[in-house]
C-alpha cells in the first residue's frame, strides 16, 4: 500500500487489535468494507475537509464511524495527508503530543509519520513529543483501519489532546490544515454511561452545538470535547459547513440500553 519507506524497528505496534477491532487482517478487511458499505449513500456526494468520527469498539461505534468514511470513498477523495487527532484516556497529558516514532502499524500494515507537520508543529511551539501518550491509546488507532480502507497512499500527523485549550488546538489545527490533499480527523465519542433515552437527549444537545459551530461541548458531553472546540473554532474562522451523517449510542448497535456510550460522526466542508 505505502509508497514510502518506513523504518520498522520505529513503528507504534497496534495495542487494541484483537480487542477493539479484529487482528486478522482480512477479517479486519471484511469487517471494516462491512461497516463502509452497509450505509446508504448520500445524493450529492461532496469531499469533507474534516470529520468526527467515533472510537469505541468495532461492534459498538464501528458502524457509524463507517458512514463518515464512506464519504471520503464516495467523493474520491485524494488524500494524501491525515492529521488525526484524538483524546488521552490512560496517560495524563497537559496541552499536545506527538509520538517520536517513524509510523503506526495495523493489521493491515504501516502508516508512515508526517514528519513535516510534526516539525512544524513542534517548531511553533504547539505540541510537544511524547511516545508515552500514544502506546497503548486505542482513540487513534482504530481510525487506521478505516482510512486505510478507504485512501490510498497517506501519512499520518497523530496528535494526542489532553488538558488543551481551544485555542491551541484550533492553532495546532490551523497551522497544519493544508490543502485538499489534507484530511483532518477528530476522534470522538460522545456521553457516557446514561440510558438509552437520556443519551440520546444529551447527545441531541452536542449535535446542535457542533452544527452550529460552537466551541462550548463540555468533558462530559464527549471524550474529545478538547478536539471538538479546537475545530469548531477553526470551522468558524474558515466558514467551513457541518453535517451531521449519523448519531446513535451503544444500546442500538450492540450493548444494553440502560448504560451506553453515545457515537456520533459529522462531515466538515469547506466553501
Amino acid at each position: 500500500m505505502l509508497s514510502q519507506v518506513v523504518d520498522m524497528s520505529r513503528l507504534r505496534p497496534p495495542a487494541v487489535a484483537g480487542s477493539f477491532y479484529p487482528l486478522d487482517a482480512a477479517e479486519l478487511r471484511r469487517t471494516v468494507a462491512g461497516f463502509v458499505e452497509g450505509c446508504p449513500r448520500s445524493g450529492a456526494v461532496r469531499r469533507p475537509k474534516a470529520l468526527i468520527v467515533p472510537h469505541a469498539g468495532y461492534a459498538y461505534s464501528g458502524p457509524v464511524a463507517g458512514c463518515a468514511y464512506r464519504r471520503l470513498r464516495d467523493s474520491g477523495a485524494r488524500i494524501r495527508h491525515v492529521v488525526l487527532l484524538g483524546p488521552t484516556h490512560r496517560v495524563p497529558l497537559r496541552g499536545l503530543a506527538i509520538p517520536s516514532l517513524d509510523g503506526f502499524d495495523t493489521p493491515l500494515g504501516p502508516v508512515p509519520i508526517d514528519g513535516a507537520g510534526r516539525q512544524r508543529l513542534r517548531g511553533l511551539g504547539l505540541a510537544g513529543i511524547a511516545d508515552a501518550p500514544h502506546a497503548t491509546e486505542h482513540s487513534l488507532e482504530v481510525q487506521l483501519p478505516f482510512l486505510q480502507a478507504v485512501l490510498d497512499d497517506f501519512d499520518l500527523l497523530p496528535v494526542a489532546a489532553g488538558l488543551a485549550p481551544t485555542d491551541l488546538v484550533a492553532r495546532a489545527l490551523d497551522a497544519v490544515w493544508g490543502g485538499d490533499d489534507t484530511l483532518i480527523v477528530v476522534s470522538s465519542d460522545l456521553s457516557h454511561y446514561h440510558t438509552s433515552d437520556e443519551a440520546r437527549k444529551l447527545d441531541a444537545t452536542t449535535t446542535q452545538s457542533i452544527l452550529a459551530r460552537r466551541s462550548d461541548v463540555s468533558d462530559e458531553q464527549a471524550c474529545g470535547a478538547r478536539g471538538i472546540n479546537g475545530l469548531m473554532q477553526v470551522a468558524r474562522h474558515r466558514g467551513l459547513e457541518v453535517e451531521l451523517i449519523d448519531q446513535r449510542n451503544s444500546g442500538d448497535t450492540a450493548g444494553d440500553r440502560a448504560r451506553v456510550v453515545g457515537y456520533g460522526s459529522y462531515a466538515l466542508f469547506e466553501a
